[in-house]
């Protein structure tokens, strides 16, 4: 009401200004006819009585009436003047600015004193009508009429203040409340989907806030209750996958002794077991890794990025035994890098590791290269591979536990827990090319400050 009550007298202002000019130039012009008319009677009668000359100028409120007809400039009533002439005024073709200007500084002057007034005759009485009038009735004239109007405007903003808070009350305001009672309610349990809001605003607006605000609630709703059920899930899988666990490393004790067997069709089928013992000991272990709490932040610490590479490298070695695969290492001399030298082990051994897997997995020959590039804002470290490339089944969740597995039997879950290494430490691991000739994964980690 505040606001709406002040705009309005603004405006009322702003018409205020030209219209004080126009109740000014209206007042003066009412004093040039009134003149006018009681010079009529002189025309009429050449001589008059004194005391009736008087009264008329009294009544027009003038001191002097001069009309000019015929080119000829004639006095026509006349009376003593209290003071000489102070300022001269023409009426005949004023423009709005002058007309403004002449009323503020009227208003301005409080010093009495008298003005020449000239207009242009009603009804071509003549070519020129001029008199001399006092000037405080005038600025009585124009403060009480400005006050007039002041008044009038602030009781019209009152009332428009008024009835457009009802309005917007009705409107907006009721209706808004009503989306915040809503959303507070919902708030106390929004698992429940009766406290979902039903749009149901007139206004559009607030009736499109509703709906969005009706979707929002809606498919959080169903993500608590879809989280809900996959926590209970993980809580059993968890649970299974460690039991699993157990059996399962009782099973590997039993394949030490099997693969001593002398029995050919043993031999030929227990490297298949020990593998798939192996495999399915590694997921259980995987699974109860990823479904424990989130990674704890990484320590950022000026760790050697060779140092690192060859223990990588070292480890993978003794994985690959035999197998025909090369590895090779492109790292700057003395670069060194602020991360987790733990967690950035465990990045760059996921990597290298699905590499090798994925090159021994052809029967072929291959070479996995592991290269570091210090750039001004990020340091960048590729891990790439000579292998076949990856599916595109595994493209589309690649960094997804449990879906973006690249081979058969695998999880996923080395790129997924990569993935939230690197993001721990405010970088992004990406696949920068797979096809026929090979793989690129690249693990941009950032410098932010501590440039070195």
């Amino acid at each position: 009401m505040i606001l709406t009550t002040i705009f309005v007298m603004l405006a009322e202002i702003l018409i205020f200004v030209p219209s004080i000019a126009r109740f000014r130039e209206e007042y003066m012009m009412n004093r040039l006819e009134r003149a006018q008319i009681a010079s009529l009677t002189l025309l009429a009668n050449d001589m008059i009585d004194p005391a009736l000359e008087a009264e008329l100028l009294r009544t027009a409120e003038v001191f002097n009436v001069v009309l000019r007809r015929d080119e000829v400039r004639q006095l026509v009533l006349s009376s003593p003047m209290p003071q000489s002439i102070m300022g001269t005024f023409d009426l005949r073709d004023p423009s709005p600015l002058i007309l403004i200007r002449d009323a503020f500084l009227q208003l301005a002057n409080t010093q009495d004193g008298v003005i020449r007034v000239i207009g242009a005759p009603v009804q071509d009485a003549g070519s020129l009508i001029e008199i001399t009038m006092q000037t405080v009735p005038l600025r009585n004239a124009m403060i009480d009429y400005g006050i007039r109007i002041l008044i009038l405007s602030a009781v019209i903003s009152v009332i428009t203040a008024f009835l457009l808070f009802l309005a917007l009350r009705a409107f907006l305001l009721k209706p808004i409340k009503s989306v915040v009672g809503h959303m507070q309610n919902y708030a106390l349990a929004p698992e429940d989907a009766r406290r979902i809001i039903a749009p149901s605003a007139g206004v559009t607006e607030v009736r499109e806030a509703e709906e969005a605000l009706m979707k929002l609630e809606t498919e959080l709703t169903q993500a608590l209750r879809q989280k809900e059920r996959l926590a209970q899930l993980g809580q059993a899988v968890s649970k299974i996958s460690h039991d699993l666990r157990n059996i399962l490393t009782t099973a590997q004790l039993f394949t030490d002794r099997i693969e001593m067997s002398e029995d050919p069709s043993v031999k030929r089928m227990a490297p298949k077991l020990v593998s798939s013992i192996t495999r399915a000991v590694h997921l259980c272990e995987s699974t109860l890794a990823f479904g424990k709490a989130e990674e704890p932040s990484p320590t950022l610490t000026v760790t050697s990025l060779d140092q690192i590479v060859q223990d990588v490298v070292e480890s993978e070695r003794l994985a690959v035994g035999d197998a025909p695969i090369e590895f090779v290492t492109s790292i700057p001399n003395g670069l060194k890098l602020r991360a987790d030298p733990e967690q950035l082990f465990r990045v760059l051994a996921n990597l290298t590791r699905n590499a090798r897997q994925a090159i021994m997995a052809t029967g072929k020959p291959g070479e996995i290269c592991l290269t570091a590039i210090d750039e001004p804002k990020n340091w960048i470290i590729k891990v790439q591979d000579t292998g076949p490339g990856l599916p595109p089944k595994a493209r589309e969740h690649l960094f997804t536990a449990f879906r973006g597995g690249a081979r058969k039997g695998g999880s996923g879950l080395g790129l997924a827990i990569a993935s939230e290494l690197v993001r721990g430490h405010g970088g992004m691991l990406e696949l920068s090319k797979t096809d026929a000739s090979g793989t690129v994964f690249s693990v941009c980690l950032p410098k932010g400050d501590g440039t070195f």
